[in-house]
């Protein structure tokens, strides 16, 4: 069975700590044999334009086209001043059901400090509503990112301890896309319920 996993990195800017995160959980999952094929989709190096605005550079044709190969997705959000950075705001705005609907992600906050918990609430309120992406129940907080998972020895216990509910996620992300692939063919939506309520 083909597994596409797409790694969404959620901020604005080039070289972030999101960036790593995201690039740490590609590498674990080629490792641990989980997935044909992980993508990195990363919102700071292409950009979307502002909603609605015009993108006369096909950015988003070319983002539909990964996302709709994808049969999971891991959405990796910064925490900016308790909120879900723009980037990925913005981006939720574009997607829609022919891209995200019904697949099974992993939400990942990223803090600098000891935060990281606002982000995943205001993405699990808010970003689902059209395009019908289904968030597992488990979701990572990598707090106090500059010194997690840089290189391949970990820091301290807590570095230990995420490493390792990583390793957990990633292979719970993977038996939810097993189980969701067989729903998602059978599922009908009329034009008149293309949106969420």
């Amino acid at each position: 069975m083909s597994r596409h996993i797409v790694l969404l990195s959620g901020s604005n800017r080039a070289n972030s700590q999101s960036l790593k995160v995201a690039k740490y959980l590609r590498d674990r999952l080629e490792l641990l044999g989980l997935c044909d094929s992980g993508e990195l989709l990363n919102l700071a190096s292409s950009r979307l334009p502002l909603w609605p605005e015009e993108d006369i550079d096909g950015i988003w044709s070319v983002q539909q086209s990964i996302l709709k190969k994808a049969t999971a997705l891991i959405v990796i959000s910064p925490e900016w001043n308790g909120m879900a950075c723009p980037a990925l705001k913005n981006f939720f705005l574009y997607a829609g059901l022919g891209e995200l609907g019904h697949k099974p992600a992993l939400l990942v906050g990223v803090s600098a400090g000891l935060g990281g918990a606002y982000p995943m609430t205001e993405l699990r309120a808010s970003s689902y509503k059209n395009s019908r992406i289904l968030y597992l129940p488990e979701q990572l907080i990598i707090r106090n990112v500059e010194s997690m998972l840089n290189g391949e020895i970990p820091s301290d216990e807590n570095d230990i301890r995420i490493r390792t509910r990583t390793d957990w996620a990633l292979h719970l992300l993977c038996q939810y896309d097993n189980a969701l692939r067989t729903i998602r063919p059978s599922i009908k939506h009329p034009p008149e319920f293309s949106t969420g309520m």
